[in-house]
């Protein structure tokens, strides 16, 4: 073994005929080590005597060679069993499995040996092995190595002074609150009502007049009743007050705006507590400015003026406009806020064949998609030749996790969504997204630009200094724009800026947001 570089800590054997020949208690120990041949010891070598029957799943078993033969089909497809668990998991390895799948269709040998089982031919397996081959289900390889292990899977490291070109990305956990005051209102300053006086007033309300129903035939008293000229049915002034307080309150409460359109804020409640005050501030109106002299609503029932509509509706509109020109927005509480990096991966894994080497990116390579990647590549090209691009990265959807969006498709269902680079130049930083022409219009594309222009929206609600003093935007760029553009000589962060989407304020773009 030695010869071979193996050391003797690198061969187990397991004998599992010994089984039979002992107690459960003393096999328990001797299956555990089967188990946690992953977790702790590192073999290269598993010498199997008698076939391991135990349960084993290991996932890391590449070559399986057959030592002995077996007239139980089912003992043999149990020996193959062992070493078909995946081992290559990650998603970097999607585009060498499928390829090797297309290899091993069209009869080829696989280019890598990413989650390949390679079985050593043993003579008494033939009639096994014609079988599994008349299936499709396994191959013959030669003597010649292509590719190695992997492939041409290479990994993009941090290059050294990565740090100029990496990219702070603001994350707003926690926004500063305000709290809503309001301040004194003066009564003197408040308009008085002056669509008519007092005593055309009087004549609309008169003072009520008492009624008494009576059955003419049989001269029965049903009880007598009172007609009230008012708006407002109510018996007292303190009541009227007390709705009038209400009616102005409610106003603020739920903003109702004219026509089809959506109110664009949400309703601002005057706090309960403050009703009281607000009263006061009424009944000091009505006494002493409504009219525009002293007025005494208990004197000779003169509250019933103030029931009248036109009378209610001036009161309302008055203070309404008193009270929002009497809001404060008092700010309190910082704004929290987390940078995160892409940086933070120092190491991606890209295809050598479909990668190119850049200069303006933290790693050093940039990987594109294998199959229908010839836009992202270009993409990757043109940003690295344009001198107004200070700093690129094309964004790695299984390892720059922090950098999904939420958003709803289509079918209502949530899902998460990433762009395809980050872009900085000396004034903005752009999330921009690659996609073929007839993918422009598709719903979950629209769905997905709503989510990204809503977030670009909240970062550039900070301060500058929390955003590096520039400004987010996202630019859907389509196929036959961005290779006119190019064949024409422009510059990437021209057709950036051209592309970008402008936020449009409306009940989408809210719920994309609140999202």
């Amino acid at each position: 073994m030695e010869e071979e570089g193996l050391q003797p800590d690198d061969v187990l054997t397991v004998d599992s005929g010994k089984k039979a020949e002992l107690g459960e208690k003393e096999w328990a120990p001797l299956r555990q080590r089967l188990f946690d041949i992953d977790r702790h010891a590192q073999p290269r070598v598993i010498v199997s005597v008698l076939m391991l029957r135990e349960g084993f799943d290991v996932n890391n078993i590449c070559v399986i060679v057959p030592l002995r033969a077996s007239g139980a089909q089912i003992l043999l497809e149990q020996t193959i069993g062992r070493g078909l668990r995946l081992m290559w998991r990650d998603p970097e390895f999607a585009d060498l499995k499928r390829e090797n799948r297309e290899r091993i269709n069209r009869g080829e040998e696989p280019g890598s040996l990413v989650d390949i089982l390679s079985i050593v031919e043993h003579p008494a397996f033939q009639s096994f092995y014609d079988e599994l081959m008349s299936e499709g289900l396994v191959g013959t390889t030669g003597d010649d190595d292509e590719g190695g292990t992997t492939g041409d899977l290479v990994a993009a490291t941090l290059r050294p002074g990565f740090e100029a070109y990496d990219i702070p990305i603001p994350f707003v956990l926690h926004e500063a609150d305000e709290e809503l005051r309001h301040s004194h209102i003066d009564i003197a300053a408040l308009p008085p009502f002056g669509a008519m006086g007092r005593a055309e007033l009087a004549v609309l309300v008169g003072k009520g007049e008492t009624f008494v129903s009576k059955d003419l035939q049989s001269a029965t008293l049903f009880g007598d009743y009172r007609v009230a000229g008012a708006v407002m049915g109510v018996s007292g002034y303190n009541e009227l007050l007390s709705r009038l307080t209400r009616r102005i309150a409610q106003a603020q409460n739920a903003p109702l705006p004219g026509g089809n359109r959506i109110a664009s804020h949400l309703p601002r409640p005057y706090q309960q507590t403050g009703s009281v005050e607000l009263a006061a501030a009424v009944d000091d109106f009505i006494r002493e400015r409504l009219f525009g002299e002293p007025f005494e609503p208990l004197l000779d029932e003169g509250w019933r003026l103030l029931a009248l509509q036109p009378v209610v509706d001036h009161i309302v509109k008055v203070f309404g406009l008193a009270l929002h020109q009497a809001e404060q927005r008092a700010p309190y509480g910082d704004t929290e806020i987390r940078y995160r990096h892409l940086s933070e991966v120092d190491r991606i894994m890209v295809r050598e064949s479909g990668s190119l080497e850049v200069s303006k990116c933290i790693y050093d390579r940039l990987g594109y998609p294998s199959r229908a990647g010839g836009l992202e590549r270009a993409f990757i090209e043109w940003a690295q030749a344009d001198s107004g691009v200070q700093a690129f990265c094309r964004i790695s959807e299984n390892r720059h996790a922090f950098m999904r969006l939420r958003y709803l498709k289509d079918d209502g269902i949530a899902a998460h969504y990433h762009p395809d680079f980050l872009v900085r130049t000396a004034d903005a930083v752009y999330l921009a997204e690659t996609k073929a022409q007839g993918q422009l219009t598709h719903p979950n594309v629209q769905r997905k630009l709503k989510a990204a222009v809503a977030w670009c929206e909240r970062v550039n609600a900070l301060a500058p200094e929390h955003r590096d003093g520039r400004t987010w935007h996202y630019a859907l760029l389509g196929e036959e724009l961005f290779h006119d553009w190019r064949e024409k000589g422009a510059r990437l962060q021209e057709l950036l800026a051209f592309s970008r989407v402008r936020p449009s304020p409306g009940r989408e773009a809210q719920a994309a947001l609140d999202l």
